[in-house]
């Protein structure tokens, strides 16, 4: 089996102050270097960049899909955490007041793929789903 390396992942966002509070403060992720125009934040072992960029975050380019019934945001990024992490991440952010898009559930319950996920947007928009197994095997099953 392969090592699981680290992803790197530059967004952008319209605040550094904002980007620093909410991914420092509310998810809880360790800052790392930084500039007046970037902000590197470990992202459960990951390295995520929030970039300075307010005229892309202006444009707001975005959709949505239909998944087991939800609209789900597009694009979006996030993790695949432990059920535990997952459930006290979810309990961290209702107590922050942050507004979900899709709130904390069960998606494809009983079925090959069950998962517990919530989606929610940074201040500048970007979309974050979180999720989980109990069965972590079926991160990639198949129908």
């Amino acid at each position: 089996m392969a090592v699981l390396r680290p992803f790197h992942l530059a967004f952008p966002v319209d605040n550094l102050d904002a980007a620093r509070a909410f991914w420092g403060g509310t998810m809880g992720c360790p800052e790392g270097r930084s500039s007046d125009e970037w902000i590197d934040f470990d992202f459960y072992g990951h390295q995520i960049v929030a970039h300075l960029a307010p005229t892309v975050v202006a444009k707001g380019a975005a959709g949505s899909n239909p998944v087991d019934g939800r609209d789900v945001p597009v694009p979006h990024f996030g993790i695949v955490l432990t059920l535990d992490d997952w459930k006290d991440l979810a309990k961290r952010l209702v107590e922050a007041g942050v507004r979900f898009e899709i709130e904390p559930h069960v998606r494809f319950e009983g079925e090959p793929g069950e998962q517990a996920t919530m989606f929610f947007k940074d201040p500048s928009g970007n979309a974050i789903e979180m999720k989980a197994f109990a069965d972590l095997a079926q991160l990639f099953v198949a129908d």
